[in-house]
């Protein structure tokens, strides 16, 4: 990426995981790109820039290593054609790196006790209430000594790289393991420009209030050191200043979305993340991908059949088994469809470490075995589940589907209705949770899914496979333009802009 708007400030960026990580094999130290839009987009930023560095995790051993021979330092990587770390003038695009190390135990804690199972399940509404959470002693010490400590240690990393340029610096922080680190970065550098983007849904008071009193106003007060906090959508940026005024008593404007905290004036924003759309076209591109389409076209799409598909986590916000009852559902129903219409879903594995995500697992995998077992037809089960992570047939089945079925509980935003809408080739018909960020943009070409009633979910898949070809391109063709239109370079673009003009830059 070129050309991005100047910001005319130093940049310092803030995520869990870095635009590299580092390995090692027979022939010594490797270097790999992070993968994925977010980390593609902030680096080519990154990279553009004469003074930025990006503060990241340790992730591994050999990430541990290399921040201990550079003393807490950071370090400079060159990105192409082959990652590598440079001493002197690198002579392609490079990345300032800065890894901070914490200690394992307070890294747990701060993890797989707060970020993942607690943070991650009250913003996505997770918790039944009745049975949990339970919050003891030992989650209170967990957040003290875990997720308050290693985001202090993160804060100093930052106020360092700060200092180191003046105490004036352009600041984004990344995502919800981080609530706590833009107050302290403002109490130490108050010149900073600091914005943090939340990159999953942002629920209303009282799903916060779930949490100790205590903790949940160190959390919010901690995000409103910012001078921006984004989300994907205007539901979340509203639900944020509502906590604000509800949870912490600040005066707050609804229509502007903004939070008065002494002096100051916080804006809440949405941005709604999307897709690398040039990208996406290359790989589609690809021999690799033009063989999984023969592949794939060849298994399901004989003799005028469908195929409906799903690719996601295995996380229990995907709402995976409601989405195959709803399919069973179909097939009961509307019996001339068995054997007509296939159900192909890649699904990668998550978090298998805690014990709701691998009971999740273990549910999907009996709720397909019942559907198969009752719907087989002439030895063609109706579901392919396929647990498997591989970007190139995802694309190429993305290109091929006739439906993709996004039926999520609660979603920051879903980026796989935003990359079928580029690549899809056949008419196909988005059927997408009103839960998921991406409704918001998308949700006027697709066919609306309400993830709890199985009933209408099943119902809503049979007008999505039965909707004339006609209709179905030009909603497509919509979605697709209105993806194009608004690529992850247009959000990142957007939030400069902003960011730039608070600073009075523009």
């Amino acid at each position: 990426m070129s050309d991005f708007i100047p910001l005319d400030l130093p940049l310092v960026l803030l995520s869990n995981r870095g635009p590299v990580s580092f390995d090692r094999d027979a022939s010594g130290r490797t270097v790999n790109r992070g993968a994925g839009g977010l980390v593609s987009a902030l680096s080519g930023l990154a990279e553009h820039l004469d003074d930025a560095v990006w503060v990241c995790g340790a992730a591994g051993e050999e990430d541990a290593a290399v921040a201990a021979e550079s003393a807490g330092s950071s370090i400079l990587v060159q990105t192409a054609p082959q990652p590598h770390v440079v001493d002197g003038e690198p002579d392609g695009p490079a990345i300032r790196v800065r890894l901070v190390v914490t200690d394992p135990t307070a890294y747990a804690d701060f993890y797989s006790v707060w970020s993942n199972p607690i943070l991650w399940f009250i913003q996505h509404g997770l918790y039944g209430r009745s049975l949990a959470p339970v919050l003891t002693r030992a989650e209170h010490d967990a957040f003290e000594n875990g997720y308050a400590a290693v985001n202090r240690a993160y804060a100093d990393a930052v106020v360092d790289e700060v200092r180191a340029r003046g105490g004036k610096a352009l600041v984004l922080l990344q995502d919800y393991h981080f609530y706590l680190v833009a107050d302290w970065v403002r109490e130490q550098c108050p010149d900073v420009v600091l914005t943090h983007f939340v990159h999953i849904p942002w629920p209303g008071p009282d799903e916060w209030r779930i949490l100790p009193g205590d903790i949940r106003e160190r959390l919010l007060r901690g995000l409103l050191g910012s001078d921006v906090v984004g989300f994907h959508t205007r539901r979340y940026a509203r639900n944020f200043v509502l906590c604000a005024q509800e949870l912490l008593g600040l005066p707050v404007d609804l229509e502007q979305l903004t939070v008065t905290v002494g002096d100051r004036v916080v804006r809440a924003r949405y941005y709604p993340i999307s897709v690398d759309a040039a990208a996406l076209d290359a790989t589609q591109a690809s021999e690799e991908v033009a063989a999984h389409i023969a592949m794939l076209r060849y298994i399901f799409l004989d003799d005028d059949r469908q195929l409906i598909l799903r690719v996601d986590r295995t996380d229990p916000s995907k709402n995976v088994v409601r989405g195959f009852l709803a399919f069973g559902t179909l097939l009961d129903q509307h019996p001339e469809l068995v054997g007509k219409v296939s159900f192909l879903a890649l699904l990668q594995p998550s978090r298998t470490d805690v014990p709701e995500y691998a009971d999740y697992i273990a549910l999907i995998g009996a709720v397909v075995a019942e559907i198969n077992a009752r719907h087989t037809k002439e030895g063609r089960q109706p579901i392919d589940l396929r647990m498997v992570e591989d970007f190139p047939l995802a694309v190429a089945a993305y290109s091929i589907c006739d439906v993709l079925i996004v039926n999520a509980i609660a979603d920051g935003m879903n980026l796989v209705a935003k990359e079928v809408a580029v690549v899809n080739r056949r008419g196909g018909v988005l059927a997408l949770s009103e839960m998921a960020g991406a409704h918001e943009e998308l949700g006027e070409f697709a066919v609306t899914l309400q993830p709890f009633d199985v009933q209408q979910m099943a119902d809503a898949l049979y007008t999505a496979l039965t909707m004339p070809m006609e209709e179905r391109h030009r909603r497509l063709a919509a979605a697709a333009e209105q993806v194009r239109t608004h690529d992850v370079r247009r959000w990142l673009d957007d939030q400069l802009v902003d960011l730039r003009r608070i600073a009075g830059f523009i």
